[in-house]
């Protein structure tokens, strides 16, 4: 690939934009909300992930989704193993992460590391492979508590921002609260990480808009991920209201949908990843919106967002 040209790093190699088209930038194929310490913690049968998820992803895949963004990270079960599986039995790429999640997800060896530790191995998966699967991790994902970030976390995040800046990764974060999304953007800030270069997962839960707005000024992603779980006309209107401040550019829109939970009984019964394209879409039209900004939403953003 062109070392100057912006790839998407997935399961099935480094794809150019001109190679995609819409793509879900909120999702997971797997995850479990059991703490790393739990028996049996991210223990699955591949054969049995596959056979519940894959029927999910051709869904979606046969509504034109191109490719998936798996943001299951350390701590919650991530298995790149079975994400690649899934990926195989559907022909659908899906970029993977590298990371750490919040307390008291953190796993004991990361408790334990050094921030040069904690940089060198997510450098090392963004730059080569998460180990033993051939697959190279697209970017980061994070997480910081409700009230604020613990000291843990903030060493997790420093550790992050200088893999950013080694490897040109996204930072996303799955941020409740927009002031603490703020505290996070001043770390990165001080580390030399612009700001568009951090995407603040779950947006839309701060009712506070005109937080979303500041963080959108500063040149940060808004990602409104809750498509299908609230109805519709509520996220037409979250959409219009950062469409009319001039800030389509920087919105992602997703489900948060999936996953095969290892906790739950035959994995459980997973959420589809249809409801942006068969309503929400089609919601956004009636309420004005145009066939380019849709795209832009759609298709160009998350591409953006990810790609380096």
């Amino acid at each position: 690939m062109p070392g100057d040209e912006p790839v998407l790093h997935t399961t099935t190699g480094p794809r150019r934009r001109s190679e995609l088209g819409l793509i879900l930038p909120h999702e997971h194929v797997f995850v479990d909300l059991r703490t790393p310490d739990h028996p049996g913690h991210g223990e699955a049968v591949e054969a049995e992930v596959v056979a519940l998820m894959a029927p999910q992803v051709r869904a979606a895949r046969d509504l034109g989704v191109t490719a998936l963004v798996e943001c299951s990270t350390g701590g919650v079960g991530r298995r790149v193993d079975l994400d690649l599986a899934v990926s195989r039995a559907t022909g659908l790429p899906i970029a993977v992460a590298t990371g750490i999640y919040r307390e008291p997800w953190v796993p004991g060896w990361a408790r334990a590391a050094s921030s040069v530790e904690l940089e060198e191995w997510m450098s090392g998966e963004l730059d080569d492979e998460v180990a033993g699967t051939g697959v190279r991790a697209a970017w980061i994902k994070l997480s910081a508590g409700d009230d604020g970030m613990t000291a843990l976390e903030e060493r997790i995040l420093r550790a992050a921002a200088a893999a950013a800046r080694r490897t040109g990764a996204t930072i996303g974060s799955h941020t409740i609260r927009g002031r603490v999304a703020r505290e996070q953007l001043e770390v990165l800030d001080r580390a030399g990480v612009p700001a568009g270069r951090f995407i603040w997962i779950h947006t839309q839960v701060e009712p506070d808009h005109a937080l979303h707005l500041e963080l959108a000024r500063r040149g940060a992603w808004l990602s409104y991920d809750d498509v299908g779980s609230r109805d519709d006309a509520t996220v037409v209107a979250m959409v219009l209201r950062v469409l009319e401040a001039g800030f389509g550019s920087q919105l992602l829109l997703s489900h948060d949908s999936g996953w095969f939970d290892p906790a739950q009984p035959g994995g459980g019964t997973p959420r589809g990843y249809t409801h942006l394209m068969t309503s929400l879409i089609p919601a956004l039209r009636a309420a004005g919106v145009d066939d380019a900004t849709i795209d832009q939403l759609t298709r160009d953003n998350p591409f953006a967002a990810y790609a380096r």
